[in-house]
């Protein structure tokens, strides 16, 4: 199958919603993200096979044949545009790129533009639809309580902790009040369960629910309908079967399949993190050396790094990513969120001061907090209040005593989850030198999807390696493994194996899941004797850039940067959080969606 005849299947979907688009568009107010990031790249490999060479192209080095025909991220024009998928769009596609990548890596005196303009309808319908929510829901615990009757309502036992006269209530809070009437009136479009890898499609388990919302099973084989209906005797007959008419709205549907017996959806995957589709040719890529593993390994150590955890495995791994790079050394630590929040505090403590960029990860904010080290956030991707904030913390040093902080080190990252959005690296760098504080880059999700052979963001903003103190990354995107690193000279790393919990405390990663991040490294780096890797990497910078080109072609307010391989799309009003989700899980589109508190109203 050739490139365009896969990559086809991504523009037909696309074209296919064009004529929809004023429809689409009127859906675009509620606080949700649509992480299309590594599903833009298997889009277009829905299915792996042995001529993977002839499915993506990449856009640095000697081109292949499939690539040829396009420009690579310096703009070249290649001379033959019979086997590029985007031959009509590509100087477009480059241009947006090219102008994105102008203003936001290149220019140094762009001005802060702050938050998005929304508009005043769209604001105001998203806080009426959230003030209505919150009133009828108070309203029902009243009545609830009134009634005596109440999903709800306490139910009394014998244990005496249960009396409250002693013992104060523990889920008595806004929380609690957010989770029992707004989360799980919308419950179903969350924690969704799978059946399959997560490639190009996807199979989404059914689930029901018998208490409206509040607790969901997965509805497994067909025959269970008849115990979830008790009228089960209903009829089809304009299809003459005896079928249920619940069962036959199943298997009547466009998207419906049986897996392993359990009723599913075959969806399209725009919400996984499999930027370089090792998901779907993990057969052809990655098996042979993964499985070999098997026979010479544990599938666990059992131990921390510092006792037995420690294999063959882990020190290559750890070379890999350190000549990867670029760096003296690096630790690859089991768990990706707590590589931030376990390397954070053991790097800095009392006395020291971090400057974190306002829409920081989680990890990131965890492992600050526990820290015990003072915190400041600059608006974000602002460089100019980044230096105001480094200023003011020179001169004034630290409160009270005013003497000098310790250490000051900076922390961004690399692309933005939740923003699609690239770091100003170049200019955060710049600053952090001219007043001597330490950068810490988390590249979770730029490493491996950015740059010309994917080394992250330092590769693509053009930033030295060296300059950057410490270069955090995780597995769990672009390598279809799990954990993360972090990346530093010899004396940093050395530290960190003897202080960071994750290395001393945490069980180490496993040796198989060390195998998987070293084959997909190989792919990557072309080591493997193939091309694959520069044409998933060309791919994803492909499909992400049409992506994002035809969703604000649609009207859609979108979020990010071009070569941004994750796809923001704002909805606003939280009603259609949900109408979105159920909507696209009808027409087969496994998409993700974010609401308060994950982010802001």
């Amino acid at each position: 199958m050739t490139v365009r005849m896969r990559r086809s299947r991504l523009r037909q979907m696309l074209n296919k919603t064009n004529y929809k688009s004023k429809t689409v568009d009127s859906t675009t107010t509620a606080t949700t993200q649509v992480d299309d990031d590594d599903t833009l790249t298997h889009a277009s490999s829905e299915e792996s096979s042995l001529t993977y060479q002839e499915d993506h192209h990449h856009h640095s080095g000697t081109m292949t044949h499939s690539s040829s025909n396009n420009k690579n991220n310096n703009g070249k024009t290649h001379k033959n545009n019979d086997n590029d998928p985007y031959a009509d769009v590509r100087e477009r596609m480059e241009e947006l790129a090219s102008a994105d990548k102008a203003r936001f890596v290149y220019e140094s005196n762009i001005p802060h533009e702050g938050e998005p303009t929304i508009p005043t309808f769209a604001a105001f319908t998203t806080y009426l639809g959230y003030a209505a929510l919150i009133v009828c829901g108070h309203i029902r615990d009243i009545f609830a309580k009134l009634c005596g009757k109440g999903r709800y309502l306490r139910v009394k036992t014998p244990y005496v902790s249960d009396d409250t006269k002693y013992y104060a209530t523990l889920l008595k809070s806004w929380e609690n009040f957010y989770t029992r009437r707004l989360y799980h009136r919308i419950q179903d479009c969350f924690n969704r369960p799978i059946a399959s890898n997560p490639g190009a499609h996807i199979s989404v388990l059914e689930r029901v629910s018998q208490d409206g919302n509040k607790t969901m099973h997965v509805l497994g084989p067909l025959e269970n309908l008849q115990q979830q209906t008790p009228n089960n005797s209903t009829t089809n007959k304009n299809n003459n079967t005896n079928k249920s008419l619940p069962e036959s709205i199943y298997t009547h549907g466009e998207h419906f399949m049986l897996n392993e017996n359990r009723v599913a959806r075959d969806c399209l995957n725009l919400g996984s993190y499999n930027y370089l589709g090792f998901a779907d040719d993990w057969n052809v890529t990655c098996k042979d050396p993964v499985m070999k593993s098997l026979t010479n390994f544990p599938v666990s150590t059992s131990s921390v790094r510092t006792e037995y955890g420690t294999t063959q495995l882990h020190k290559d791994v750890e070379t890999l990513v350190s000549t990867f790079l670029g760096k003296q050394d690096a630790i690859v630590l089991n768990m990706g969120f707590n590589t931030n929040a376990t390397t954070i505090p053991a790097l800095v403590n009392h006395g020291d001061l971090l400057i974190s960029d306002a829409l920081n990860h989680t990890s990131i904010v965890n492992g600050a907090r526990a820290s015990g080290a003072s915190i400041r956030t600059f608006r974000h991707n602002d460089t100019h209040h980044l230096e105001e904030i480094l200023k003011e913390a020179i001169v004034m040093g630290r409160p009270r005593t005013r003497r000098p902080w310790n250490k000051i080190m900076v922390i961004v990252e690399g692309i933005y989850s939740m923003e699609g959005e690239y770091c100003d690296l170049r200019n955060v760098v710049k600053v952090c030198k001219k007043y001597g504080a330490y950068v810490y880059l988390d590249e979770a999700h730029s490493i491996g999807a950015m740059g010309a052979t994917g080394r992250g963001c330092t590769e693509y903003c053009g930033v030295d390696p060296q300059d950057i103190d410490i270069m955090m990354g995780t597995f769990t995107k672009s390598f279809g493994g799990m954990g993360g690193y972090i990346a530093a000279s010899k004396e940093v790393i050395g530290f960190l194996r003897q202080n960071c919990a994750a290395s001393i405390y945490h069980n180490s990663l496993s040796p198989v899941v060390c195998q998987q991040i070293i084959s997909s490294f190989k792919v990557i780096m072309g080591q493997d004797g193939t091309t694959i890797g520069k044409q998933k990497l060309q791919a994803l910078r492909d499909n992400s850039n049409y992506f994002r080109m035809k969703l604000q072609d649609m009207g859609l307010h979108v979020l990010g940067h071009y070569d941004s391989p994750i796809m923001p799309v704002m909805l606003y009003n939280p009603t259609k959080i949900a109408a979105f989700s159920r909507e696209c899980l009808k027409r087969g589109l496994a998409v993700v969606v974010v609401g308060f508190p994950a982010v802001p109203i």
